[in-house]
């Protein structure tokens, strides 16, 4: 249990951070609320997730996962065109920011299928569009590289950053309060709080690179991805994850850094496993 509390810190440093900001900005109050059961709900997932199965069964996952990402295109909820989220009653959850960390993590231990993995799911992002999730792809791709050197990988990172660009001018949306562009509207009127919330999420990413109980691959993946997603907030309209408002990433980090804790790296017959 020891070992799991490192990844505990990396989701609830900048959650509690983001709660506090929703609360002192007199975001409505069900929004800190949500961000705070969900936070809930994802320290379970850290502390609980048991071991990964072998490798078959990871693959089999991983094509779960990547399904799930192309389910919006089929159900829907559309805006202007753009269907990226998967509707659940009342709450709609941004799939990229649910699926793929964990889909992250599973392609970080599949040296053999790593590739393919993360293409599929910027197939994913490309149709919806979705060019915060093309460039979670992007930068996972790019530690994944630096972690293992796999020359794979340098295409697929050339060619999510050519996806993204193209989402980004098919998808972008109109910014929505305490949700999009956070840190930067808050660098304007409160540079303190934008300061606070920043230094936050980089503790999470070089907690999710270097702190956490998991193989090289798996943590230079996983920080990659969280950067990918930030990185978007800052230049276009999407979610400012885990410190915004959103339950999304804060569950599907909550999973995906359970995941990446458990198990250790080691060889079979059958391919890379863990």
């Amino acid at each position: 249990m020891k070992a799991r509390l490192p990844g505990l810190l990396t989701l609830a440093m900048p959650v509690l951070a983001g709660i506090a900001y929703l609360m002192v900005m007199s975001a409505p109050s069900s929004y800190a609320i949500l961000n705070a059961a969900a936070l809930g709900i994802a320290a379970l997932l850290v502390l609980l997730v048991p071991s990964l199965p072998e490798i078959r069964a990871r693959r089999v996952i991983s094509v779960v996962l990547i399904a799930l990402l192309f389910v919006p295109l089929l159900t829907g909820p559309y805006i202007n065109g753009i269907a990226r989220w998967l509707q659940l009653g009342s709450f709609a959850l941004h799939s990229g920011a649910l699926v793929l960390p964990s889909l992250v993590v599973l392609a970080a231990r599949d040296e053999d299928f790593a590739p393919p993995i993360l293409l599929a799911a910027l197939l994913a992002a490309s149709l919806q569009p979705d060019a915060a999730t093309g460039l979670a792809v992007m930068l996972t791709a790019v530690g994944l590289y630096n972690a293992t050197k796999d020359w794979r990988l340098v295409p697929v990172a050339g060619i999510a950053l050519l996806a993204s660009m193209v989402a980004g001018l098919r998808g972008e949306l109109p910014a929505q309060p305490f949700v999009e562009r956070i840190l930067i509207h808050l660098a304007i009127d409160t540079p303190l709080a934008a300061f606070g919330l920043a230094i936050a999420l980089l503790v999470s990413f070089f907690l999710l690179a270097h702190a956490i109980p998991a193989p090289k691959p798996v943590r230079h993946a996983l920080a990659g991805g969280l950067f990918g997603f930030s990185l978007a907030a800052l230049v276009s309209n999407y979610p400012t994850i885990l410190v915004g408002y959103g339950a999304a990433p804060i569950l599907g980090f909550g999973l995906a850094i359970g995941l990446a804790i458990t198990g250790r790296t080691r060889r079979t017959t059958n391919g890379p496993a863990s």
